[in-house]
């Protein structure tokens, strides 16, 4: 018998900070002995010094995980560290440094990292995940109900108030990524912010109590005036700046007079399938551009452009 999955391609590309193998252990945690996890000598840290991933040559790329006494060495501040979860059976933390690296090291955020695919994907998935819990850590260091400082818990899943017993997760925070649709045109906006000439699908927050069609068609509306219809998911991507989940779509438009939303953007119109395919070949005539394989619009866009 035919599976209901047999008529869904496969995807042929996958964007950055996708193929994480840490895997979570999750229900482990909490029984966790911390300190003989970190004295395991197959375990293993990603550092950063604030939002910037601490890396060394590896062959033509770079080499992210530090063994703890290595990660001691060049600075670590032992209260921030956090476990990501294990690897091949090795646990794998996180934690901050401060202060100057000795010559061999450098610091290099993850933009960079993914645009020039300078390390492997899986390494790079797990960088992504390291920099969205150290952030949250940072900025959640007080209760929210009490005011009294929280502790960390199960290595890092959570954080507890003493004082008043609440506990907090992770944050996650899902972002609508969306590329509209008229017959052999889609639709792309740019921001001020963007690189010259690169045009891009069109993206916002979901807010509480919609569903991710309804946010769909939201932004559309509210970014160029055009109605969408129906939505159709693709894929998703992990986005560590700090802490978001982009969900890919494919939307209908039913409408196509574009009415674009000024503060927001620069410029938003309609593209045909040859100028996105000359866009993503890097020969538009314009030097227009689409965005770089790293981020999920860039998927959205080829998908559109191989029919």
């Amino acid at each position: 018998m035919p599976s209901f999955f047999d008529s869904i391609p496969p995807r042929k590309t996958v964007p950055a900070f996708v193929g994480n193998t840490i895997e979570r252990w999750s229900e482990a945690r909490a029984d966790l002995d911390f300190a003989a996890a970190l004295a395991r000598p197959d375990a293993s840290v990603h550092l950063f010094e604030e939002d910037r991933a601490v890396v060394r040559p590896n062959g033509a790329g770079f080499a992210a995980a530090f063994r703890p006494d290595e990660a001691h060495a060049l600075g670590l501040d032992a209260d921030s560290l956090i476990l990501l979860g294990i690897v091949d059976d090795a646990p794998r933390f996180a934690g901050r440094v401060a202060g100057s690296l000795p010559e061999g090291t450098k610091t290099v955020d993850l933009r960079s990292l993914a645009i020039d695919a300078a390390l492997d994907m899986s390494e790079l998935a797990s960088l992504a995940q390291a920099r969205s819990y150290l952030h949250w850590h940072s900025v959640n260091r007080f209760c929210g109900r009490c005011g009294g400082p929280l502790q960390t818990k199960g290595g890092g899943t959570s954080r507890t108030c003493p004082s008043c017993s609440v506990e907090i997760f992770p944050r996650v925070d899902p972002v609508v990524i969306m590329l509209a649709i008229d017959g052999e045109r889609c639709l792309l906006g740019r921001q001020a912010r963007f690189a010259p000439g690169m045009y891009s699908a069109l993206a916002g927050f979901l807010e509480p109590g919609e569903t991710i069609e309804e946010a769909v068609r939201r932004e559309v509306m509210e970014e160029s005036g055009i109605v969408v219809g129906r939505v159709a998911y693709h894929s998703s991507q992990p986005w560590p700046f700090p802490h978001s989940l982009m969900i890919g779509c494919h939307a209908e438009a039913l409408s196509t007079e574009v009415d674009r939303d000024a503060e927001e953007l620069e410029d938003c119109r309609w593209f045909d399938r040859e100028e996105i395919r000359r866009m993503l070949a890097g020969n538009h005539p314009d030097g227009l551009k689409a965005p770089f394989p790293m981020a999920i619009a860039h998927h959205l866009i080829k998908a559109f452009a191989e029919g």
